[in-house]
């Protein structure tokens, strides 16, 4: 297993921008695909962003230009960096850590092995 511990979420107004940690520890970092979802109250998890073991990039739609997903590998840390914050962005935000390579989805919740407790933004008008 790996444990995950996001930071950095907060109340910001709209069009303002937070950034997101996601600290890893338990297994070595370089070696899992990682992920960012959010859930909102009475909706569904939905993917953010993720950041695959050699790098490659993948974003829903709705976060394209205005959000940027990163990771340090020495640092052990996935980051995502949000701006021009939105209302809709409200949720609470969790990193996930896919632990064995294989072929997958990166942005289908289903492929992931660990997740984090999680940090609220939440965005106001």
């Amino acid at each position: 297993q790996v444990q995950l511990v996001e930071s950095g979420g907060g109340l910001v107004q709209a069009g303002g921008s937070l950034r997101l940690s996601c600290a890893a520890s338990g297994r070595t970092f370089s070696t899992l695909a990682m992920g960012w979802f959010r859930q909102s109250p009475g909706k569904e998890r939905e993917p953010v962003a993720a950041i695959g073991r050699g790098g490659g990039i993948f974003y829903k739609d709705s976060v394209k230009g205005r959000f940027t997903i990163s990771r340090d590998n020495a640092k052990n840390t996935l980051y995502l960096q949000m701006n021009s914050l939105k209302p809709d962005d409200t949720a609470v935000y969790y990193c996930a850590a896919q632990l064995l390579p294989r072929a997958y989805d990166p942005l289908n919740g289903r492929e992931y092995d660990s997740w984090g407790q999680g940090t609220q933004v939440t965005v106001s008008s």
